[in-house]
């Protein structure tokens, strides 16, 4: 064959593939897997069915590890090299095609993790492990030891791996424009009306601010995990080696192996309360940017931020001329729906009728769901911080047609100098009036209690030169995110 038909037939099966991959987003359930699934790439490494195996399997051989190392099992379990290096390649999940062995076994388990059991005998066996070796798969575990160790560790591995990271960048380009636009004059809005002028900067810098504050936190959550039993006592642990400190080797493994924070209290399932903690402080984030999307919509639809044009792109089926906010629409969209999930893991982890019930089991499945909605609109996030640009010719002419603004620092220092009614003064003048420089320069020279000096400072006052110490607060805070 020559290379040129090599390197045709290579083509035709990146094609097929690429035709297979395209048909099977077409039909797939969730627009996470279907029309998103490219912006997703990797994600189901880390929370999918197949990543969930992977992670049982860790636990699984780690646990067995584990095991070894106590002085009263030692007699029991012998490891020999290759069965050691085995376990120790499994528990670093190398490899991706024993999750599909694992997932045919239970074909014929119907049960999940007792199909990671079998997995890993077969898989010993065949490395030459003894049957009194064997039977220490598993020893003493009940499957939410595996799955809540199992889930402990995705949680570990999406927050440094996949959440952070993107967060970060939304952090920085944050802090970028802050320092960008941290001495463009803008007219602040409460309640809908002017107000006190602001900078452009600094009102972006105030979600910089608080989203850095949430990454704090979640950098800092313990992610909890226990491996107690069937009901949380150590029960078949004591009935099997009475003399061992069970507690203290579960602390051990789960954090000194697993690198999670050990609960020591519980009943058949860990509590949850450490999910529900990280998932409510991703819904907390989402709301946030929530508020950051739909203001800089807002500032996008008076003409503040233009947005960079795509070559191909259509705004509109019917309009022409349109230029569309979809990203910070798409984000907002998906930003609800994650919370949404973040949400119901608050209501219902928490709670389990007795020592256990199977209802959490469903709900930790979604986890993939909540990460994948909250990093697609993430994405979208960013692009649409990236397209925008601020327009300083509309916002100056938004603000120097509000002198009504100045009222406030007028009255203010009216107030200083001892005028008692400085604010009636003010109010009468300019509230529900139109109100202009000549309006304002009228109020300061009929104050006959303010010095010839003050009035020239006040009448020397413009909308855009009114903005405290805006500018310095947004450069304050783009530093505290680049050290």
């Amino acid at each position: 064959m020559t290379s040129r038909s090599v390197d045709a037939d290579h083509a035709a099966v990146q094609s097929l593939q690429a035709a297979q991959s395209g048909h099977q987003q077409l039909w797939a359930i969730t627009p996470l897997d279907g029309r998103y699934g490219p912006q997703l790439a990797g994600l189901g490494h880390i929370v999918s069915e197949g990543a969930l195996i992977g992670y049982r399997v860790q636990v699984e051989a780690e646990w067995l590890l584990h095991l070894s190392t106590i002085e009263q099992t030692k007699g029991y379990i012998e490891l020999s090299p290759a069965c050691r290096q085995l376990l120790t390649t499994l528990a670093r999940r190398e490899g991706t095609d024993w999750q599909q062995q694992v997932k045919d076994i239970e074909r014929t388990t119907n049960h999940d993790v007792k199909a990671v059991e079998y997995f890993l005998q077969k898989r010993l066996r065949a490395a030459g492990a003894p049957d009194r070796t064997l039977a220490f798969i598993h020893f003493a575990c009940t499957s939410e030891d595996i799955n809540n160790l199992a889930y402990g560790l995705m949680l570990k591995e999406l927050r440094h791996t996949r959440l952070l990271p993107l967060l970060e960048q939304v952090l920085a380009d944050l802090a970028s424009k802050a320092v960008q636009y941290g001495d463009v004059p803008m007219l602040a809005r409460t309640h809908g009306q002017t107000a006190t002028p602001t900078t452009l900067g600094k009102e972006i810098a105030v979600f910089g601010h608080r989203l850095q504050r949430q990454l704090i936190l979640l950098n800092a959550l313990p992610i909890d995990g226990k491996i107690n039993g069937a009901v949380g006592n150590y029960n078949a642990h004591v009935a099997a080696f009475a003399g061992v400190d069970w507690p203290e080797v579960a602390r051990s493994f789960v954090e000194d192996r697993l690198g999670l924070n050990f609960n020591p209290l519980t009943t058949q399932i860990e509590n949850h309360d450490s999910v529900v903690e990280f998932a409510s402080v991703i819904a907390h984030i989402n709301t946030l940017l929530i508020g950051l999307s739909r203001d800089i919509w807002s500032y996008i639809s008076i003409g503040y931020f233009r947005q960079r044009l795509k070559a191909g792109e259509v705004g509109s089926s019917t309009m022409p001329h349109k230029v569309n906010p979809i990203d910070f629409e798409n984000a907002e969209g998906n930003l609800g729906l994650a919370s949404a999930i973040a949400r119901h893991f608050a209501e219902k982890l928490p709670i389990s009728r007795w020592q256990r019930d199977l209802s959490d089991s469903t709900v930790l499945r979604a986890i993939g769901e909540m990460a994948g909605h909250s990093e697609l609109a993430w994405r979208s996030l960013l692009r649409g911080l990236g397209k925008i640009t601020a327009d300083p010719e509309t916002i100056a002419r938004d603000l120097n047609d509000a002198w009504e603004v100045l009222a406030e620092p007028v009255q203010t220092v009216m107030r200083r100098h001892g005028v008692v009614d400085a604010y009636e003064r003010l109010k009468a003048a300019t509230r529900g009036k139109a109100v202009t420089r000549e309006t304002l320069l009228a109020v300061i020279a009929e104050c006959s209690e303010l010095p010839a000096d003050v009035k020239k400072q006040l009448s020397a006052l413009t909308p855009s030169g009114y903005t405290g110490l805006a500018s310095k607060l947004a450069r304050d805070f783009a530093a505290s995110v680049t050290p």
